[in-house]
């Protein structure tokens, strides 16, 4: 993780929209999944990646991406809902003594539809993390030339 600048989260539950682990998504399936085949088309490779967000509370502090433009653009994921763009940044996980990589998964504001963005909250895409539990204590590890954390 060389290069990067750490802070400690707790893993807190989300919409549970991106995994559809509730079976109650209205698009039938979860929203990573639906969007994995389009932004590998994009270059941006879920694979090895549990299709689901993993969501961190870092409060006190808040982020905001520094990339000026979205890493995918257009992105037409389901036929009821218009196109979106996303920012994506490299990402480490650490949870114990277990470390991994992944993505920040941010969907822009200005084509997403519903739930605004919690600026204490990094969703992240990653490798299925064994026995995770809501609450759990994590560092997250980020590149501070795209992510600013506050």
């Amino acid at each position: 993780m060389c290069g990067r600048e750490s802070v400690p989260g707790v893993v807190v539950q989300g919409y549970r929209l991106a995994s559809n682990v509730d079976g109650t998504s209205p698009f039938g399936k979860g929203t990573i999944e639906l969007q994995a085949p389009l932004f590998q088309a994009r270059g941006i490779d879920l694979s090895g990646s549990y299709l689901a967000t993993l969501n961190v509370s870092i409060h006190p502090h808040e982020w905001a991406m520094r990339l000026r433009e979205p890493t995918v653009t257009g992105v037409s994921w389901h036929a009821d809902y218009p196109p979106e763009n996303f920012f994506f940044s490299r990402c480490g996980v650490a949870v114990g003594s277990e470390i991994c990589e992944g993505w920040i998964y941010h969907p822009d504001p200005s084509t997403k539809q519903a739930h605004p963005h919690d600026a204490s909250v990094l969703e992240i895409i990653a490798p299925m993390i064994p026995n995770i539990r809501y609450g759990d204590e994590v560092v997250i590890w980020v590149d501070p030339r795209e992510i600013r954390i506050e």
